[in-house]
């Protein structure tokens, strides 16, 4: 059995003023399975937490594949009673990884029934913001990740999120399923939440060797060129064995193409994101 490190938060801060040193909440977003969603919501978490800043990843998703990936056994529900029942989401429910300074609301089967008992509550697209609104004061990032849908869920999340990370394959019915996600955001910003940023797009599955990777990333950067990461994410063996084995990347091999890739990539969104984090 690995050995755990458990996180610390940080203590509360008090309001500064300065958005760089808040709370950002991220929602990691695709409603096109197999694109490397849950990858990069686990693996980019872990890399922001060994930046010496607390973070948590909530796995929104009811296949639970992020929470897996950290070797966390499903079954508690708090996360869906928290939803559709309006309990409190309390510390408790937050499991510790063995990544210090990062911890975990895991998932479990009772998020689809959520789908459906959504519709039927009170402020429905406003309860994972309530259920997350307490614990901002203890972590600098909070990373949500959707389910591969554009559902209630995923809508939550969206109202919950500051800004939206889209992870992106590098191919081209990649590109219509982009245009689609663009124009839930901008529906969802129009009708309940004006300040949703688009916070950048990710390359993943890349292949340099191959014209059709490289000339996706040249459309995506010719068009967007200030949202879209310099950093992509390879194809890698590593990547896709790391969570059999309930780590992230860079628990499982650190000197892997998939673990620099997303170092680097955790390092171009802090510096986005305007604060310097520290090993």
């Amino acid at each position: 059995m690995q050995e755990q490190i458990v996180p610390t938060h940080a203590p509360p801060r008090e309001g500064s003023g300065d958005p760089a040193s808040e709370c950002r909440v991220v929602a990691v977003v695709n409603q096109k399975g197999g694109v490397g969603k849950t990858t990069t919501a686990v693996n980019l978490a872990a890399c922001v937490a060994v930046a010496n800043m607390p973070t948590l990843l909530v796995d929104l998703d009811p296949q639970s594949n992020a929470t897996s990936a950290y070797g966390i056994s499903t079954g508690e529900s708090a996360l869906y009673r928290s939803l559709v029942l309006g309990d409190a989401l309390t510390a408790e429910h937050m499991q510790t990884t063995e990544i210090k300074r990062l911890m975990i609301v895991p998932s479990t089967v009772d998020l689809v029934g959520a789908e459906l008992e959504l519709a039927d509550v009170p402020n429905r697209t406003d309860r994972l913001m309530a259920a997350l609104g307490p614990h901002k004061k203890n972590f600098r990032f909070i990373f949500v990740d959707c389910p591969p849908s554009l559902s209630l869920l995923t809508i939550n999340a969206l109202r919950a999120a500051d800004e939206i990370l889209i992870p992106i394959q590098a191919e081209y019915f990649a590109l219509e399923g982009l245009a689609r996600l663009l124009k839930t955001v901008d529906r969802v910003r129009r009708s309940i939440h004006p300040g949703l940023r688009l916070g950048g797009i990710v390359l993943t599955m890349y292949d340099a060797r191959t014209n059709l990777s490289r000339q996706v990333g040249e459309d995506l950067r010719s068009h967007m060129p200030d949202l879209v990461y310099r950093a992509a994410i390879p194809r890698s063996v590593r990547l896709a064995e790391a969570p059999s084995h309930g780590r992230p990347i860079i628990a499982y091999d650190i000197s892997s193409t998939g673990a620099q890739a997303y170092l680097a990539m955790a390092s171009e969104f802090l510096t986005r994101a305007g604060v310097r984090g520290s090993a």
